[in-house]
């Protein structure tokens, strides 16, 4: 049986309006002028390390460090999915799958006490076989213990999956775990390098082309 697994912010869900608008929060309250979310794209899948940096230019050994990344989470948790939606040309490839009985599911490195919330408010904790969070596994991507763990929950061998991501350690996860990977082009793919030169199985535009690869 082929599976697929997806990465979530920057892959399966287009997060970066939401993180955008925690760290415009902290900018309110620094009495700055909100900046816009494509200003937040790159540094999207650096989590609030790196939303902070890009929105007030402050890294994690600031002082000040510690009370924003507070202040950020709490607001991020609070509107999570305000306006996050999964990207466009990505329901269709889902209901294809669950169509052909191709079970798809989740590995992030967002916590679950994020990831489940998120998953559930846009309907699709129900649909997925597996979603594994970073918290949930002994190490985090680019390690393969997440990959790992999601194979034995849904009980599928790793060469049977797939894993798609839009970061270059989703594809050194996805080797280092034995699947095929496939390296998006649509996420926050931020200081990477360009996603062709991350050596995955596969590399697509836009998420129709999954529609191609799904055997």
């Amino acid at each position: 049986m082929s599976a697929w697994l997806f990465d979530l912010d920057g892959t399966l869900v287009d997060t970066a309006p939401d993180l955008a608008a925690a760290a415009n929060h902290l900018r309110r309250l620094d009495g700055l002028s909100p900046l816009p979310v494509d200003h937040y794209r790159p540094a999207a899948s650096g989590g609030a390390r790196g939303l902070i940096k890009a929105g007030l230019g402050l890294a994690d050994d600031h002082p000040r460090f510690p009370a924003l990344r507070d202040q950020f989470l709490a607001h991020y948790r609070a509107h999570l999915a305000d306006q996050s939606r999964l990207f466009e040309g990505l329901e269709p490839v889902l209901r294809s799958m669950e169509q052909r009985h191709i079970p798809w599911g989740v590995v992030t490195n967002k916590p679950a006490w994020l990831t489940v919330p998120l998953m559930t408010a846009l309907d699709l904790a129900e649909r997925a076989a597996v979603c594994v969070s970073a918290d949930e596994a002994p190490a985090p991507k680019p390690a393969p213990d997440a990959l790992l763990l999601a194979c034995a929950r849904a009980k599928l061998l790793p060469g049977e999956c797939h894993y798609v991501g839009d970061d270059r350690r989703d594809i050194e996860a996805g080797r280092a775990a034995g699947m095929r990977t496939v390296a998006v082009n649509w996420g926050y793919t931020g200081n990477n390098g360009a996603p062709a030169s991350w050596g995955a199985d596969h590399l697509v535009d836009h998420p129709t082309d999954l529609l191609a690869l799904i055997r």
